[in-house]
């Protein structure tokens, strides 16, 4: 009996879309980016056999982030995926066992033009767009990625309390400054939220 594809288009555009909740162009987009990145990288069971050799870099927190995550199996909790919002249509995939990575990101056809809201909104990403040749779309490069022993799957090799608020830090996250070991929010003095209240006890 033939064995299905677990790679197959149709079936991880599914995937993709029941995950992130609804059929778009960038689901379109973020499976297509797994399904070859995966393919490069020698992946063909990411949820089964393979589960534990993929580590995916994800450049932007859209929609084609869970479609990736749908399609590879890689999730943050489970320390396989790498979110970096650099607001990029980018994303690395890393075969763990062979080191092979590759890089897959959008081709520039605009040069430095600046779009503004209402010019995307004017012009935006069909699905016909999404469906377009892959090389078309996309640029492939194999690429190196370091990876420590901190940043891998598994539990954390170090835990630190940070000498400014008290909070633990996992993983050698932490830095030192002025002879104090601090959390990078501490040690950059800023944090993305500003407290309203005292501490709760």
């Amino acid at each position: 009996m033939k064995t299905k594809n677990k790679l197959d288009f149709e079936t991880c555009l599914n995937e993709a879309k029941a995950f992130h909740g609804e059929a778009c162009a960038g689901t379109i987009l973020g499976t297509r980016m797994a399904i070859r990145g995966l393919s490069e990288i020698g992946i063909t069971d990411p949820k089964g056999a393979d589960r534990k050799s993929v580590i995916v870099y994800v450049e932007m927190d859209r929609c084609p982030a869970d479609a990736i995550l749908a399609v590879t199996g890689c999730r943050p909790g489970k320390r396989a995926m790498k979110i970096l919002d650099y607001g990029k249509m980018a994303a690395t995939f890393v075969n763990l066992k062979t080191g092979k990575a590759v890089r897959i990101s959008e081709i520039n056809k605009d040069g430095n033009k600046v779009m503004t809201r209402e010019e995307i909104e004017k012009s935006p990403r069909t699905e016909e767009f999404a469906m377009m040749p892959f090389e078309d779309i996309f640029e492939i490069r194999e690429v190196r990625v370091d990876l420590k022993p901190e940043n891998l799957p598994g539990k954390p090799l170090h835990i630190v309390t940070c000498e400014v608020c008290g909070e633990r830090i996992m993983d050698l996250r932490e830095e030192q400054k002025d002879g104090k070991v601090l959390c990078r929010p501490c040690a950059a003095g800023r944090n993305y939220y500003t407290n309203l209240e005292e501490k709760r006890l």
